[in-house]
């Protein structure tokens, strides 16, 4: 009995002393993310896509409107299969353009994915790199932990150098 006390209280003293020599650190991926020049680059070219579509997508919004007025210019008098045809031509433009807004919003979403990834798999390595050079044991990003104690270390300067980056402006209060 007094082995398994000695034995649970050894236990007991070295999980604090474990936990203490572990090194954690914070990172602001999301500013160090927005300075990168890549993410400037990728965004500009995100931009002129999505502008290329909006172009493209007022035009067959356009040709929409024009179907109907057409369709509401009618006179009272035409048959009625003539103003079934005419508007059958809207609905099918009106859904020819949301399939449109619907196939440019997918293809801005893969644009996307595939600017952004390489841009986000360098600030990973760079966090990496930092993380084995400074022998932390964990760095979190700040966006997710609810407290960080005053024990965890702000990496987000090293990693900025690490990438090359001006060090942060500080925020304002």
């Amino acid at each position: 009995m007094f082995k398994k006390f000695v034995l649970a209280l050894a236990v007991a003293l070295a999980i604090p002393a474990v936990a203490a020599a572990q090194k954690l650190g914070t990172v602001d991926t999301q500013s160090v993310f927005q300075d990168m020049p890549e993410t400037a680059a990728a965004q500009t070219q995100l931009n002129e896509a999505s502008k290329k579509y909006e172009d493209e997508f007022k035009k067959l919004q356009d040709e929409v409107d024009k179907k109907y007025q057409e369709f509401q210019a009618l006179a009272a008098d035409t048959p009625d299969a003539i103003k079934e045809r005419r508007m059958q031509e809207v609905q099918e433009f009106a859904q020819k353009a949301e399939r449109f807004r619907q196939t440019a919003a997918e293809d801005l979403q893969r644009q996307q994915n595939q600017l952004m990834a390489p841009i986000q798999q360098k600030l990973t390595d760079a966090i990496k790199a930092v993380g084995q050079e400074g022998g932390y044991t964990m760095i979190f990003p700040v966006e997710i932990p609810l407290y960080v104690g005053t024990t965890a270390t702000d990496v987000t300067s090293a990693v900025r150098a690490k990438l090359g980056l001006p060090a942060a402006k500080p925020a304002a209060k």
